[in-house]
């Protein structure tokens, strides 16, 4: 008993150093400014514009990933090849990588100058310090969150179920429609919010892409670097308190769609 005890309030003192680690410079940032300061740097036309060029980039590039990445997602948890750990160790190398060199890494192939850049030039698209390039590079730092989440969804998923489906007449695309991809709502719906909130945040992939227009991460930065705290505090606060109200009720919205899903599941 003693020792379970001492095991209990170990894991106790551990964890509240923890939360204390992560909530103190939160609540400071949030409450730092006055409520009137908050509100009139709100109102301000390069704040306001720039907090909604960050969500609406963010959105965007978690769509086009949605798109692009549920199909890898199921096609990886589904089929079985000796390239697939590599296929996997490449989804995942903007994980490690310096963000800054993700944005190098980028401008060499969308930049004005080179192959993809040139090519979409002919269409009319721009990604140098254009909304495009915002979105390529919060993909390119985000899917794998994404993808990793989806496909551990697809992989908890019984086979059996689709090979139910198929025995019964489905093809393919109707088993994966009305089987897999509502069973793996929730993973794709936390895995979306994950890249959301990525995005949201990144800045070194982002600044090296398009400086201008400026989003949310790259304006607090040049406010703290030409003002100092005092004026980039504000800006920092109201993202914070956007995207933490977003956020819940997204995760909201997400765990009722966990409760039905696993009532379908049960079902089946």
């Amino acid at each position: 008993m003693i020792k379970k005890a001492w095991f209990q309030l170990s894991v106790t003192i551990l964890s509240i150093i923890l939360i204390f680690f992560v909530m103190v410079p939160i609540v400071k940032l949030v409450f730092g400014s006055s409520p009137e300061l908050l509100v009139n740097t709100a109102k301000e036309k390069e704040v306001y514009s720039t907090i909604l060029l960050t969500f609406k980039a963010s959105l965007a590039a978690t769509l086009l990933s949605l798109i692009l990445g549920i199909p890898l997602a199921y096609f990886l948890a589904r089929a079985d090849f000796s390239a697939k750990v590599i296929i996997e160790g490449i989804i995942n190398l903007p994980v490690i990588i310096p963000h800054t060199a993700a944005g190098i890494a980028l401008l060499t192939v969308y930049g004005n100058n080179f192959f993809l850049g040139k090519f979409f030039n002919l269409f009319g698209i721009s990604f140098v310090g254009r909304f495009a390039g915002i979105v390529v590079a919060m993909m390119f730092v985000g899917i794998p969150f994404l993808l990793n989440d989806t496909l551990e969804g697809f992989k908890s998923i019984d086979p059996r179920l689709e090979k139910v489906s198929r025995s019964l007449g489905a093809s393919p695309a109707q088993t994966f429609f009305k089987i897999a991809l509502p069973l793996n709502s929730s993973h794709i719906i936390s895995g979306s919010l994950m890249m959301w909130a990525i995005g949201l945040s990144e800045f070194g992939a982002v600044v090296i892409m398009a400086y201008h227009p400026m989003t949310a991460p790259v304006l607090i930065y040049e406010r703290f670097a030409s003002f100092g705290l005092k004026y980039s505090r504000p800006i920092a606060a109201i993202m914070v308190i956007a995207s933490l109200i977003i956020f819940i009720i997204l995760r909201l919205v997400n765990n009722r769609i966990g409760m039905f899903q696993r009532d379908r599941e049960e079902s089946l």
